[in-house]
């Protein structure tokens, strides 16, 4: 019902969360990065829809989903290929499950799976790529390196 109540508003629903004390949790993305703007016009159509359908929540909360947005589709899997993620498997890979590092989308035919990868080092200078579907995948979500440190002075 969230889905449908945000169609048309250049924003995608990323996560509905039931919270403790009644709080509902709506997480929205859109191109370019969500602006208040957006979590604004948001809430107040939600607020309508919710009460015109009866839905039960003491307070709504939306926001976007951060720099480390979970990847939660295979469509998400493919809008943010080229960017670092972090990637946790259902089966190890040669002894492991989680990889760091840039993902890739393989190009498909329409009769296959669709398969990705992640490029990461596993020695210095030692490039590798873990191929998988997008049913492998337990969890998976943007992991960006963040430079917080400021030009001196």
């Amino acid at each position: 019902m969230t889905q449908e109540a945000l169609a048309g508003m250049d924003v995608e629903l990323v996560d509905v969360e039931r919270a403790a004390l009644g709080l509902l949790r709506v997480t929205i993305d859109r191109p370019g990065g969500v602006r208040i703007e957006d979590c604004e016009q948001v809430s107040r159509q939600l607020s309508r829809v919710f009460e015109v359908e009866n839905i039960d929540y003491k307070r709504l909360e939306v926001g976007s989903p951060g720099v480390d947005r979970p990847l939660r589709s295979e469509s998400d899997l493919r809008r943010f290929a080229g960017e670092r993620v972090e990637v946790k498997l259902r089966q190890a890979v040669e002894g492991r499950k989680v990889f760091n590092g840039i993902l890739v989308a393989d190009e498909v035919a329409e009769d296959q799976k669709a398969t990705f990868g992640v490029e990461f080092e596993a020695k210095k200078d030692d490039i590798q790529v873990v191929r998988f579907t997008f049913d492998d995948v337990e969890r998976a979500k943007l992991d960006p390196v963040l430079d917080f440190k400021g030009k001196k002075r």
